[in-house]
């Protein structure tokens, strides 16, 4: 008869993603990571796979649900300069609240870049948020809120890479002035 689960796996999965995104992978070492679900090594294996596996699984419930709530945002977005300023700025002061934290996605890319799922990952949810940027751009230049001589496409690869310069500016401890003045300088780029 197969044992039942004795954790709640979405806690353990919650805290495993906090600590990997303060520490990194390299950073979190296996006994610091069981205490810290407070489970045994057999348990981690057994509902996880391992390491590798819990670490896939924290950064793709990191990656969700950050696309998600920027993907929300855009999709009901009716002024495009306003909705960017505003999840631009989330971003930044959440970095300036915990700056050694950063954005895990930018961790996993810089920290994990040998790494071919961890890559995928990450480019896949560039995808993703670039993808919902051209959307949002479309839509905005549709109601002549964005030149028509514009890109929607390139101006959104343009903000996609901006966020994550952005997200690296603020691990880096940029003061607020600078990353709200580098904010509304990319800004200029939908003028």
């Amino acid at each position: 008869m197969a044992r039942l689960r004795e954790f709640d796996t979405d806690l353990a999965l919650e805290r495993a993603m906090n600590l990997f995104w303060r520490q990194g992978y390299n950073g979190t070492p296996l006994q610091q990571l069981t205490a810290e679900l407070g489970i045994g090594s057999g348990s981690l294996y057994a509902a996880f796979g391992s390491k590798e596996g819990l670490y896939a699984r924290a950064l793709e419930r990191y990656c969700s649900g950050q696309a998600s709530a920027l993907v929300e945002q855009l999709e009901s977005s009716s002024d495009i300069r306003a909705t960017l300023r505003e999840a631009l700025l989330a971003m930044a002061e959440a970095d300036l609240a915990d700056p050694e934290r950063g954005c895990l996605l930018v961790n996993a890319a810089t920290e994990r870049s040998a790494h071919e799922a961890t890559v995928e990952r990450v480019k896949s949810t560039m995808a993703a948020v670039e993808s919902a940027l051209t959307g949002a751009l479309e839509r905005a230049q549709a109601r002549g809120e964005l030149d028509p001589g514009q890109s929607p496409t390139e101006l959104a690869r343009f903000l996609t890479t901006f966020v994550q310069g952005l997200r690296v500016m603020g691990k880096a401890r940029a003061d607020r002035a600078f990353l709200e003045s580098a904010v509304s300088g990319a800004l200029k780029v939908l003028d």
